[in-house]
């Protein structure tokens, strides 16, 4: 996990190892002050030598501020490697969900990828500069302390072995029991974030129907239970200082008792003993610095292997071998497909034959998986059973880019982006000139509207589309779709917010402009497939009928129950 995690350092390889060479020299000059302060005491104040003490204090002076730039440029350095890592982690997992299929996207969650992206990155950031910093200066620091402890007086050293298991064994124990509830935080955070994203999504619903008050109380319930989580997690690592505290404390005092008997009996000098308490702090402080990398470690780790899931996750829908990359025509052709949500069975046995160039319209009740059967076409899914080919090969043969830049669908849901309208049209055709722009949405029927804005296809559009109806979203999407000329071209619900007699100029303008395009449309109007060559008539994931309107009229009851109940409502005329 951490070696994959390490992948991600690249370019920033270099800026790591400098932080290690500058933090190595930055420890050695700071192991060295106590020894210059030994020699000020022993050799200057007590020797009441003055110019040794002007000596040695400049020489002290010197390795202060050559250890202060050291320190500058490793946190510099380390600063920067850390935000380069968190930098290629948020690359690597965002172009790695670009190739996620929506069964990728949806055994993670899109709240829970955007957590990953986010909050988990950024704890690994922060682990990582501390474990190139700390996590290195900590050991050195001990080490290089205790060897000179050691060298000065061996049996003060052993307070040291007895301190320094204790303490470890201490903050190991509060480590271990904060991992589990630290862990269990971040799962929380997948939870908070859908709750935000899902009443931002639909604030226009919460305020239409006064529920403020309910979802901010789920808001709560999950902001709460995120800080009871993060309180028993908190209440375990506060120990950690406290209990650091005590251990250095304890040893400077020990070291007081046990040091001022060996200098009364002269066996060390005074500036000795001030080397040993000066080194004892460096020593303790490192334990307890060492501890903090720990911690920080242990709390990370489930944000490393929530990343490293998404790293890892493989894409269900891949090119394949053969990487066929020209659709020869719009036929579609459907044999024995089934297709199936994990264990929920959707489509059982589809057998159905377009050809290129015919308007195929779909009907059925809600929920008959009338979306989950066009979706199979681009390959968003991959059928469970059977096969499914597009201009006679099959789907899975196909290179993706090019499949699906023949297939444009439109859905109902309307998904336009913050810029321009042109910036938006173009996502069908990066390429397309204006007169792109006036040939597809004359097709859409939204040429009248944009050329009433006073900037045209330089209007700009709210996140969202927010400042457009949702009949002008639906038929901008259509022109985006329009312009990357498809072979296919899928209307799922797509003109639902548009008036009928709009509906009618669309599929008008469709069918005359484009002869050579399939054309498939999901209505739960009859008035929107009523001139279609052929019906499908989907029913609980089975195809029920296949026929003209006309024939369908005659023979098939849920297609006349339909049509007999909106023709009652007016919806026939147009």
């Amino acid at each position: 996990m951490v070696k994959q995690i390490l992948k991600s350092v690249r370019e920033y390889k270099s800026k790591s190892l400098l932080t290690l060479i500058f933090i190595t020299l930055e420890v050695f000059l700071d192991v060295l002050i106590p020894i210059f302060m030994t020699k000020i005491i022993d050799e200057g104040i007590n020797q009441g030598d003055i110019k040794s003490i002007f000596i040695i204090g400049g020489i002290l002076v010197l390795i202060s501020l050559f250890s202060l730039l050291f320190g500058f440029l490793a946190g510099k350095y380390s600063a920067e490697a850390s935000a380069g890592i968190a930098k290629n982690l948020r690359h690597d997992m965002f172009f790695k969900i670009q190739d996620y299929s929506f069964a990728n996207i949806e055994k993670f969650s899109s709240s829970s990828l955007v957590t990953r992206l986010t909050t988990d990155v950024n704890n690994v950031q922060m682990t990582y500069e501390m474990l190139i910093r700390i996590a290195i200066r900590s050991p050195l620091m001990f080490l290089f302390s205790l060897f000179m402890v050691f060298s000065i007086h061996a049996k003060l050293s052993l307070i040291f072995l007895i301190i320094a298991p204790l303490l470890g064994f201490f903050l190991i124990f509060i480590a271990n029991h904060a991992h589990p509830l630290f862990a269990q935080v971040f799962q929380t955070y997948d939870d908070l974030n859908n709750r935000v994203q899902e009443n931002v999504q639909a604030i226009h619903v919460v305020k239409s129907y006064v529920q403020e008050d309910t979802e901010i109380a789920k808001f709560n319930s999950i902001s709460q239970k995120i800080y009871h989580d993060f309180t028993q997690a908190e209440k375990l690592v506060v120990l950690n200082n406290p209990i650091m505290r005590l251990c250095i404390y304890s040893s400077i005092i020990i070291i007081l008792l046990v040091g001022s008997h060996l200098v009364i009996n002269q066996e060390i000098t005074t500036g000795e003993l001030t080397g040993v308490i000066t080194y004892a702090a460096q020593i303790l402080n490192s334990l307890m610095m060492l501890s903090m990398v720990y911690v920080t470690f242990i709390i990370s780790i489930p944000s490393m292997r929530r990343i490293v899931e998404v790293l890892n996750e493989k894409p269900t829908i891949l090119n394949s071998s053969k990487n066929i990359k020209t659709v020869k025509d719009g036929s579609i052709n459907f044999q024995n497909v089934s297709f199936a949500y994990g264990n929920c069975q959707v489509l059982e046995n589809i057998n159905l034959t377009i050809n290129s160039g015919e308007m195929i319209g779909i009907i059925g009740p809600i929920g008959s998986s009338k979306s989950t059967l066009v979706n199979l076409i681009p390959r968003l899914y991959d059928v469970t059973k059977g096969s499914l080919s597009v201009g006679s090969v099959d789907v899975r043969d196909y290179n993706l880019q090019v499949l699906r830049d023949s297939v444009a669908v439109v859905l109902q849901k309307s998904v336009l982006f913050k810029g321009t309208i042109a910036e938006n049209l173009r996502w069908g055709n990066p390429k397309a000139t204006v007169k792109d722009f006036d040939r597809a949405c004359k097709i859409a029927c939204c040429a009248e509207f944009i050329s009433q804005f006073p900037d045209g296809y330089d209007t700009y559009i709210d996140q969202g589309g927010t400042n457009l109806s949702g009949g002008q979203k639906q038929r901008l999407c259509l022109a985006m779709a329009l312009l990357k000329n498809p072979k296919i071209i899928i209307l799922d619900d797509s003109t639902s917010a548009v008036d009928t007699k709009t509906d009618k100029s669309i599929r008008e303008s469709l069918q005359n402009s484009l002869p050579d395009v399939t054309k498939i449309i999901i209505s739960q109007r009859i008035t929107s497939i009523k001139d279609c060559h052929r019906v499908i008539v989907l029913n609980n994931g089975h195809i029920e009928d296949y026929d003209t309107p006309a024939n369908l009229l005659k023979k098939n009851q849920l297609y006349q129950k339909i049509y007999y109940s909106q023709c009652q409502e007016g919806d026939e005329n147009e």
